[in-house]
């Protein structure tokens, strides 16, 4: 007799078995991004799951994702491999190497799985699935800052997702105001916390700046109102100038797609998550969601010694949270075909788009059945 041991089916923390139906719920959601983005020209690509790990983490993307990233010996090499733990860093080795000689812009996408060491407070799976998008060009164009927003937003809407919420920053906002200002630990801790009185009663002229910055997150409109009433240094007056065409266009877009329920909100002290970005960084939201759907902007692309560096905007939707809220739906309309029919009628049946299930006796799932040459619908 063959002791049963349930300890057997247990999964480390932050992994999980996705069954029927969620599993081809997925699959389906994936597909339905990938032919939106296929439908505006973002070619696909699967880059390996392993990689060798200096390369994986030595440019400056991977470099910062190490912590994230599990590690294992390659028996054939005797070489470190690392397991992605984000797709970024691939893109900058493909881009940078085999693709480097194609013509600019590149417009890639991709749908993989990652491994993480740990979980986070946001995200507590360790493997996940990533859909995203890369443009990869060498002009530091709106149009191009736009039009990933606006392919983000069009992929969720392909798979029915209401009430978005795009929450724009500027990556290193905080760093840039701060500069070599005294107190820089104090200052951040109260950015942290978000809390503005603390801010107020520094004797420090960026503690100031950074408490009106943290009174015009919200709404692009009025936080746009805002921040141009600052007095920023003429870097940072560019990249709020910068950030206002990106919100006109998206808004744009939008009113000239039709829809309707996008809401474009900025945070310029939302830094966490952006440590490689530039120039430009969003997370997605959606109304009665607490997760994040994803998150995207713009960052410098480089890889080992390739010395040219290109921009490149993209964005990663993750699929776990996605599936939560999206009304990408499974067809269970299926038929139940005795052993006894031929595989002539089943093939028949299927060319007419009915789902098949073949045996012995009536499979409880099942929707219609097959008698006398007919498909019959079950009380």
């Amino acid at each position: 007799m063959i002791k049963k041991d349930n300890s057997m089916a247990l999964l480390p923390n932050g992994f999980v078995d996705l069954l029927p139906p969620f599993a081809e719920k997925e699959a389906k959601a994936i597909q339905t991004l990938m032919d939106k983005f296929a439908s505006f020209g973002y070619s696909r690509i699967k880059p390996p799951l392993l990689e060798f790990e200096d390369s994986l983490l030595g440019c400056g993307i991977g470099s910062i994702l190490a912590g994230d990233t599990f590690r294992l010996m390659d028996s054939v090499s005797n070489r470190m491999l690392g397991l992605r733990s984000d797709t970024t860093p691939q893109i900058s080795r493909i881009v940078s190497t085999r693709l480097k000689n194609e013509p600019r812009p590149l417009r890639l996408a991709y749908a993989n799985d990652v491994l993480r060491t740990r979980g986070s407070q946001m995200r507590s799976e360790r493997q996940f699935t990533q859909v995203g998008c890369e443009l990869i060009d060498e002009n530091n164009s709106y149009d191009s800052d736009i039009e990933i927003c606006v392919m983000a937003i069009l992929g969720l809407k392909s798979l029915g997702v209401k009430g978005i919420i795009l929450d724009l920053t500027i990556p290193k906002f905080v760093s840039d105001i701060l500069g070599d200002a005294n107190s820089n630990a104090e200052i951040e801790k109260a950015v942290r916390r978000r809390d503005l009185d603390a801010l107020l009663s520094m004797d420090s002229e960026q503690a100031h700046i950074l408490a009106g910055a943290m009174a015009a997150s919200g709404t692009a409109g009025n936080a746009l109102f805002l921040l141009e009433n600052i007095t920023f240094d003429g870097n940072m007056q560019g990249k709020i100038s910068h950030l206002k065409h990106i919100c006109a266009g998206v808004n744009s877009a939008m009113l000239d797609l039709g829809i309707d329920d996008v809401c474009v909100s900025i945070d310029v002290l939302e830094q966490t998550g952006f440590e490689y970005h530039n120039g430009l960084g969003f997370t997605i939201f959606a109304d009665g969601l607490s997760g994040e759907l994803g998150r995207g902007g713009s960052y410098d692309l480089h890889f080992g010694g390739y010395e040219h560096i290109e921009i490149a905007r993209g964005f990663t939707l993750y699929m776990d949270t996605i599936l939560q809220i999206t009304d990408i739906s499974v067809d269970k309309t299926c038929v139940f075909v005795p052993n006894n029919e031929p595989w002539s009628a089943i093939a028949e049946l299927q060319d007419k788009g009915w789902i098949i299930v073949r045996g012995e006796s009536l499979n409880k799932e099942c929707t219609h059945i097959y008698e006398n040459g007919k498909v019959k619908e079950i009380n």
